[in-house]
């Protein structure tokens, strides 16, 4: 059995570039979609774009790790020298 690979999104863009609606033109994306009775398989393309976009989210969550790490070691630092002069404080006054 051939299957016959159907970019939906394509034909939406087709059909609104054609003066479609965006609403409009997926009703019979839809409608095509179910005529020729396409289901919702993956294409090799889909799944190259979904592991673009998890590898894209990966490098923001490592930036924002990066950025907390060196948030929390500005904050150690800056208290472990405000308890050092407070020590140093009390001893003088001893």
């Amino acid at each position: 059995m051939t299957t016959l690979t159907f970019d939906t999104h394509q034909f939406i863009r087709t059909l609104q570039d054609a003066g479609f609606e965006q609403p409009q033109a997926e009703a019979v994306a839809n409608a095509f979609k179910a005529a020729t009775g396409q289901s919702d398989l993956a294409t090799q393309s889909d799944i190259d774009l979904v592991r673009r976009d998890i590898r894209e989210s990966e490098l923001r969550l490592e930036t924002k790790i990066s950025d907390i790490k060196y948030d929390l070691v500005k904050w150690i630092a800056g208290m472990l020298l405000a308890q050092a002069g407070l020590v140093a404080a009390l001893v003088k006054l001893l």
